[in-house]
């Protein structure tokens, strides 16, 4: 088991050996360039997600809106009396204002 071991570790380095490894400098411009297309992909990201949440408030705010109405209605259940609220939801109106 040990010796299988020592090959690979052996094995390993050899093949690390073989590797072009980047200089410092190219380190550095790699991860700035990296730093910079992330940057660049999160603001496009965020414009189209803001121009699209915009615009879906807008379409659903210039959708008619229906208003419930209430009413009341005494209900016997085993010999209990029980108010019950009953909403008809079948009233429409216009956009609402919001100066009145």
């Amino acid at each position: 088991m040990a010796n299988g071991f020592t090959q690979y570790l052996r094995d390993t380095r050899a093949e690390l050996r073989h590797v072009a490894w980047p200089t410092r400098a190219q380190t550095i411009v790699y991860s700035v360039l990296v730093a910079v297309i992330s940057v660049v992909v999160a603001i496009y990201l965020g414009l189209f997600d803001f121009l699209f949440t915009s615009s879906l408030g807008r379409f659903v705010e210039a959708l008619p809106v229906s208003i419930p109405t209430q009413q009341e209605q005494q209900i016997d259940i085993n010999g209990a009396t029980s108010t019950i609220q009953l909403i008809d939801a079948n009233v429409e109106t216009g956009p609402i204002d919001p100066e009145q």
